[in-house]
Parts: C-alpha cells; structure tokens; sequence
C-alpha cells in the first residue's frame, strides 16, 4: 500500500500549509499563531476533542474510531517550535520574522500530522482512539518533559507513543528506523569567565579572557579523548564564543556555550565530572575565574523493540520494503522526545527527505523541509493508526 489516495488528494493543501508555518516560525513556548492554526484545523476536521494550551502552548487533539472511545488509544507527536536562526533560503516562503527560521522541519512535522487528522477523522478506519500530540519547545525548553509533569498520560491514557522526523541525508521518502538508542542524551554548557581588561598593545597588564576560552577550547576535546572509553560515545562541542567589542582592547569577559552528548549514564558523569573540574582550573591557570554550568536537557531517545517492529509494518505498507532500513548506529543529535519514552513504551523513526547529495543540514540557515514527503509522513501515521488499532 503506497500512499493514501485520499491524502494524495490533498497534497498541495499540506504543501501550502507546510509553507505558511514556514514563513511564520515561532520559538519554543511562543507558538501562538501556529497553536491556533492547528488547533482551528483539528476542530475543521471534525475531531472529538481539541485541548489548547496544555504545557503552555501545546494542543491535544482526539479522534475516535467507528465505535467510540473503548480505551485503546495510541499517541501521536509532532512538535511545532522554530529556531533563533536567519534564514537564507531565498525561497518565496521564506520566515518573515528576522532571525528566526524552521530550520529542523518541525514545520513540515505539524503539516504531516495534520494531513493524518484529517484522514482519520474523515475514514474513522480503526477502533479506540488516536491521541494527536502537538509539542511546543523541543528546541530549548524542554517541552516533551512539561507535558509528561504536566499529566498528558493521565489526562489522555495511551498505550504506546510514537515520534517521526525528516532526515535530509536519507532519500525522500524512505524511512530508517532502529531499537535501542537512536538518538543521544543533551546536556547545555555554560561558561562566564571573567578576566581583566587592557589595552591590546599592552597584554600584560591585563588577563586575556578570549586567550583563556581559546585554551578551554582545546582543553575541553581532551575530556573525550583521554576519558571515554574509545568504543563508547561522547561528544562537547563549543558552539558559542562572544567577548570582545573592537580590534584593539582587550576585554573583561568572555560567555562561551556548547553541548555534550553521550549515550551511556557513566559517560554522561564523567563528561560533567571533568567539565566542572576542568574550566575553573584552565581559567585559574591564567589568572582568571569561571563560572560554569552543566546543564542537562534530555536523556537519550530509547526505541522500545516491540513498538519499533510496529512501526516497520506501517513504513513498509507505505513505502515499500526496499525503502525502509536498519540504521547502522544512533546519531548523537539529541531529541526531547526521550521523556515521552521514559514514560510510555514507543518508537522514533525517521524519515527520508534528501534531495540530493549537496542538502544542508538540519539547523542549516539553507535547510528547507522537502513538501514530496508530506503526504507520504501522512500515510504513515495514518496506517500505523489503522494497523495499530484495527476494528
């Protein structure tokens, strides 16, 4: 079974949809306009219950099936925040909001889930219900966690949560899946180091603090290096350096910012062991101080086995068993969809959106969502639903 007929039906709906969230991003727990869009849609479509603003600005919506609610019921999630990211596509539906771009294809995410509300709400194919989870502040905030604190389980019983996302390096349309680990745990890296300004012609009457983050730098690759076990995973990359406002002075402070990764517990500890201990000690070294955060964000994103093989059934119903595959190793991208898994069983799978060989990436001020795959994430959550819930 390829693609739905009925959701083919509506494709260039789904593409103007997906092109107007996009020219409309909004950060995590801003999501106001696009909340009411979804929301006035799965109220359009006819949906038994429609819930706005849970955990902030996250909306629920619920269909039954032909018989009513029965207490079966699945989970759905999609997540609709953008990032604090300048876009440059270039494309006529590019964010008019300076500075901020769907860069990760959340945009594409909600559009996908929605074409699969209006399907189900129209055929009511399947028996229980289908819970359709619209996630604010995957980005930053945390939001998959504030809704499980928030008592979404509770107030909305399900048996099992599944998650989806657009992969550009794997081909349009395919999908690849995994049990196990798929994604990394996150951890947020702070530092403020406060040093002492001078003139540039004149360093030794000051403390360089810009001297001092280019040492943390490099000091900071050897946690990994010469304290992970080198057949496990571990990642801290500094992403963000700012100090300094002209050519020739130099200044008092410097913020740096970055991520760890890992996969294991005992990694994840040691990684903040050795940060903690490391950047005050690199910074004292020069006669500086820092202050400095570990923070973590989420746990990895764990596959639950037996959800994962149901998910198989519906990628290939979809897209054929020569287009669906085994992903040889996790990625240690990092997803907050781990703590709807810490609470229910479920699965994470990705789909194909590759164009070609030269795509950028994810969190690419170029990445742009790939509307060929809209109808096809559609179906799948469409006949995972059905096959999951048959009448």
């Amino acid at each position: 079974m390829p693609v739905i007929n009925r959701i083919a039906e509506f494709q260039p709906e789904l593409a103007a949809w997906r092109r107007d969230f996009h020219m409309h991003p909004e950060l995590a727990f801003e999501e106001h306009r696009t909340a009411g869009i979804v929301a006035g849609r799965l109220h359009d479509f006819g949906c038994d219950e429609v819930l706005e603003g849970f955990s902030g600005t996250g909306v629920i919506g619920v269909i039954h099936g032909q018989d009513g609610p029965n207490g079966r019921a699945i989970g759905l999630r999609a997540d609709m925040d953008a990032l604090p990211i300048e876009e440059l596509t270039g494309a006529p539906w590019a964010s008019q909001t300076p500075g901020k771009m769907h860069a990760c294809g959340h945009d594409g995410h909600t559009t996908m889930l929605l074409g699969a509300a209006r399907y189900l709400a129209e055929t009511r194919n399947f028996s229980g219900s289908v819970v359709l989870i619209f996630q604010p502040a995957e980005e930053k905030g945390g939001g998959a966690d504030v809704m499980v604190r928030d008592g979404i389980f509770e107030r909305f019983p399900m048996s099992r949560v599944f998650g989806m996302h657009n992969w550009p390096g794997l081909p349009a349309g395919e999908f690849a899946w995994r049990e196990g680990p798929v994604m990394a745990a996150v951890a947020n890296l702070e530092i403020a180091l406060q040093g002492k300004g001078a003139h540039g012609a004149m360093p030794h009457q000051g403390v360089d603090p810009i001297m001092v983050a280019a040492a943390i730098v490099q000091g900071l690759q050897s946690i990994v290096a010469r304290n992970v076990e080198p057949v496990e995973a571990g990642v801290i990359t500094i992403g963000h350096i700012k100090g300094g406002f002209t050519h020739n002075v130099i200044p008092d402070s410097v913020q740096m910012q970055g991520t760890a990764r890992w996969f294991k517990p005992e990694v994840g500890a040691v990684l903040k062991e050795r940060f903690l201990h490391m950047v005050p000690a690199i910074a004292g070294a020069f006669g500086a101080t820092a202050e400095c955060s570990f923070i973590r964000y989420c746990p990895p994103t764990v596959n639950d086995p037996e959800s994962t093989r149901l998910t198989l059934a519906a990628a290939r119903a979809v897209a054929g068993d020569a287009r669906v595959s085994e992903m040889e190793k996790p990625t240690m991208g990092g997803e907050d969809f781990a703590f709807m898994l810490e609470a229910k069983p479920g699965s994470y799978i990705m789909i194909g959106g590759g164009r070609g060989t030269n795509d950028p990436g994810l969190h690419h001020p170029k990445y742009d969502f790939n509307d060929e795959v809209l109808s096809v994430g559609a179906s799948y959550w469409s006949t995972l639903a059905e096959q999951l819930l048959p009448r």
